[in-house]
């Protein structure tokens, strides 16, 4: 009896016997991801981890991810993230490892925050900094955030879910990350896949848009050569855009807090050591845990509902609109300046650095091959990311 009994329960257990349709259908979701990463090298960094995750989480039985995403609080622990961890190891049992990777690197925004440190040790604000009108730009293309917002709360999304999902308009992962991590964690997973698929099909998504708002003769626009920028300035900029920004947006201080002290150890070249270090070990790890924290989130019962199909598409929405936004007010700027801007770097003020910016520079050397305007296309790339993270803080503000 005790033979049967324990032959019985092995079967019992056994996720083969466990498995439903949603956990096929999200296996396959994240086979796929997996493959558009090593096939074809969209965002390998990101989609990789994410894909082989949600594979993982899928598998019943496994214990890696057994505590719900957006659980019910008691108003004793909320805010709390160690008395949440109690309470939660109470209701749900011991985490898995996947438990703790969302709940003490994800949702806390350790790795968000720690991605856009490295994101400034790595980034350039020089093409901004010479010419600073090419952030107006970045600011331009952010009205793809609120297009998105507008669609979505349309269709009956509510002001914090619709927030979330316009966020992916800029561009930029971690942020859309950030911000939804406080606002809706529930969809967590869908605006996650959609602002990092999305960012790799930039290629594809933006160049119909440009053509179509754009003639030939304005894609042949040659602009003047940037001038130089000072070590001084270089330095300056992100003190200066530091504290201004945080006393203006405090919600936003934390995000561009981050990625200005990482583009002063960049700049002030005083501490290479640790600038290297943020590039590459420091990023390379935080990657990771973003991947498998955000791949835990692909859980068949969360993430196979309509909603998640309606951000996938309002992710396109998003980013369509982003573009054009950028574009169209490159062509004002253009008229204003008497022919001297082309207004294809609009299009680069959506925070893909530096996708956007590449897909500028070679429809404009599709026109005319001595044409060479990325960096200057580089300008209004950087501006987004500060846009977007700017706009994410005035999200917080109003509805954190």
């Amino acid at each position: 009896m005790g033979f049967e009994q324990a032959l019985i329960d092995f079967f019992e257990h056994m996720g083969l016997l466990n498995l439903t349709i949603g956990n096929i259908v999200m296996i396959l979701v994240g086979l796929t991801l997996v493959y558009l990463a090593i096939r074809y090298k969209m965002e390998p960094l990101l989609l990789l981890p994410i894909g082989i995750s949600a594979v993982l989480v899928n598998l019943p039985l496994s214990h890696i991810a057994d505590w719900p995403l957006a659980p019910q609080l008691p108003p004793d622990v909320q805010g709390n993230i160690f008395a949440t961890l109690s309470y939660l190891n109470k209701q749900y049992g011991p985490p898995g490892l996947f438990d703790l990777i969302y709940y003490l690197l994800i949702k806390t925004e350790v790795v968000p925050l720690l991605i856009f440190f490295g994101l400034g040790a790595m980034t350039d604000f020089g093409p901004m900094i010479a010419d600073p009108k090419t952030a107006l730009l970045g600011a331009a293309a952010q009205i793809g955030v609120f297009v998105a917002m507008l669609v979505a709360l349309a269709l009956g999304f509510n002001l914090k879910e619709a927030a979330s999902i316009g966020i992916i308009g800029g561009a930029d992962g971690p942020t859309t990350i950030y911000l939804t991590t406080k606002l809706a964690p529930h969809i967590l997973s869908a605006t996650a896949v959609a602002a990092y698929s999305y960012m790799s099909l930039v290629p594809l998504i933006q160049p119909p848009v440009i053509k179509a708002l754009t003639t030939p003769e304005e894609r042949k626009i040659r602009m003047e050569q940037l001038r130089p920028v000072s070590k001084r300035e270089k330095i300056l900029f992100p003190i200066v855009s530091m504290i201004v920004i945080g006393l203006l947006v405090p919600s936003a201080a934390p995000l561009i807090g981050m990625l200005m002290i990482g583009n002063l150890f960049r700049e002030s070249g005083v501490v290479q050591r640790l600038s290297k270090a943020a590039q590459e070990e420091l990023m390379n790890i935080v990657t990771i845990f973003l991947g498998l924290g955000v791949g835990s989130t692909m859980r068949a019962e969360s993430f196979l509902t309509a909603k998640t199909l309606m951000i996938l598409t309002l992710g396109v929405v998003a980013f369509a609109s982003a573009t054009a936004g950028g574009v169209l007010f490159g062509k004002l700027m253009m008229k204003i300046s008497g022919g001297k801007i082309n207004p294809m770097i609009g299009a680069a003020g959506v925070s893909a650095v530096p996708m956007s910016a590449r897909v500028v520079q070679r429809l404009a050397s599709e026109e005319d091959p001595g044409n060479f305007i990325l960096m200057h296309a580089m300008g209004p790339n950087v501006a987004g990311v500060i846009g977007t993270a700017v706009v994410a803080g005035v999200f917080l503000s109003a509805l954190g």
